[in-house]
């Protein structure tokens, strides 16, 4: 087995639990009081990831900005996700929302220069005929 398997499948695993969570979170709080929770929750996991590491964490400046950039991105996401789960059923969201790896292929194609083949381009545009077909 290669060594991304595993902890690709515990993202996997964890993600799906996390597009399901929310919407039993949503019943009980507003979106934006969740978000502070949430966000509270992944604080606790830096701070493991912190105390793993000694206190040494690296200080790269291009590294920190993107770094800080990836997290408001995804507390943005997590707060639209939490928003659109107070206005509709989790299963349509949660796949609806669960395209973004379609975005990053592109992103990666344009800004990495990595290739999509005519495999993976199918696929992308399979992805999108079913949230179409799911979402309606």
């Amino acid at each position: 087995m290669k060594a991304w398997m595993w902890p690709a499948f515990a993202a996997f695993a964890m993600w799906g639990v996390w597009a399901f969570l929310p919407k039993l979170v949503v019943q009980s709080m507003s979106a934006r009081s969740a978000i502070v929770y949430e966000a509270l929750g992944g604080a606790l996991v830096a701070l493991g990831v912190v105390i793993y590491l000694g206190f040494r964490v690296e200080t790269d400046a291009r590294g920190i900005g993107l770094a800080m950039l990836t997290g408001v991105l995804g507390v943005g996401g997590a707060l639209a996700y939490l928003i659109a789960l107070t206005r509709g059923p989790v299963s349509l969201i949660a796949v609806s929302s669960a395209l973004y790896p379609v975005l990053t292929i592109v992103l990666a194609y344009f800004v990495l220069h990595e290739p999509i083949s005519a495999k993976q381009m199918i696929g992308i545009v399979l992805a999108f005929i079913a949230m179409v077909l799911i979402a309606t």
